[in-house]
């Protein structure tokens, strides 16, 4: 049975063990990366395909009469046509949980970078304006504690009760929004209320058309005005460019972005301009420390192995 994995690199930089995935596909082909007309050509002969971020549209799976499965290594299915495979009898599966200790790594780090203003007093230390000009006017950059402060989620699964179980741990009120669309549910409040109590802001919900430009200049404008926002979920959740005008107006107090509606952003974004203040842009790294990304090829493995004993674990279609 042959296998193939579309875009290795960009999960493993030879830094993983594959015995695990080698096990239940032994002839298993590795590609650093493939372009769409590879996609098609890497699909036509494979029964199973291994992918992350690489996208398989209809036409690619059309062309693919061998093909069986589609195992993911994240979380994510947006990229591969489901509707297509599901016509064509191509089941898809994907992993879950599997980095949620590093996203809420992630998720801390920038918070607490924004909230003690850690770019702006490294650079005041290290450009000579410490040595020049003596202490520093705190007032400038104010830090904040967050105890007692309020911490929004908007997506109540393990990422976000993750994040939330260490708001906890700083003294955090937390406030969980209701399923955009959905029915209320006791204990949450709508996204306008969390969107106005909110001191920081943290995003794990996925993108769907309701979710779509979640936060905009509507949103950002209910928020306030020293209130942190934090994204590691999906880059279209946001507006890119109503929050870039936000934060040059003050009209938020910081921003830690982890995704963009384009990655990689070939075609530019508003958050990349380096004069914005008080944003930390990262290029969609939350997931991937080394602990996490090994845990994704084993249960990539796990999943194939169930489905080829006639399974459904971590089935999508």
């Amino acid at each position: 049975m042959q296998a193939v994995f579309l875009d290795y690199d960009s999960a493993s930089s030879t830094d993983l063990d594959l015995t695990s995935l080698k096990r239940v596909v032994p002839n298993l082909t590795l590609y650093d990366g493939s372009n769409p007309r590879e996609v098609a050509l890497r699909l036509r002969d494979a029964a199973v395909v291994l992918v992350d971020q690489t996208a398989i549209p209809r036409e690619a799976l059309a062309a693919a009469p061998q093909l069986r499965l589609i195992s993911l290594a994240g979380t994510g299915y947006d990229k591969v046509d489901v509707v297509a495979a599901r016509e064509f009898g191509i089941a898809v599966t994907h992993v879950r949980g599997y980095c949620t200790t590093s996203v809420v790594q992630q998720v801390w780090s920038l918070i607490l970078s924004l909230t003690q203003r850690l770019s702006a007093y490294r650079e005041y230390a290290t450009d000579g304006s410490w040595a020049k000009f003596g202490p520093v006017n705190v007032r400038a950059q104010p830090i904040r504690e967050l105890a007692g402060r309020t911490l929004g989620i908007v997506g109540w699964g393990d990422l976000g009760s993750g994040v939330a179980k260490i708001g906890e741990a700083f003294g955090m009120q937390i406030l969980v929004a209701n399923r955009v669309g959905g029915a209320p549910v006791a204990g949450r409040v709508p996204l306008d209320e969390l969107l106005a109590r909110a001191d920081v802001l943290s995003l794990h919900c996925p993108l769907t058309p309701a979710t779509r430009l979640l936060i905009g200049t509507r949103e950002l404008a209910l928020m306030k005005s020293d209130a942190v926002l934090i994204n590691t979920a999906r880059g279209g959740l946001v507006d890119s460019a109503a929050l870039a005008a936000a934060l040059r107006a003050g009209r938020l107090g910081g921003a830690g972005i982890d995704v963009l509606p384009q990655e990689p952003p070939v075609d530019g974004d508003p958050l990349l301009d380096p004069s914005i203040p008080n944003l930390i842009v990262t290029p969609h790294v939350a997931w991937a420390a080394l602990e996490s990304r090994q845990r994704s090829f084993d249960e990539m493995a796990a999943n194939i192995a169930d489905f080829l004993a006639g399974g459904r674990r971590g089935r999508v279609v």
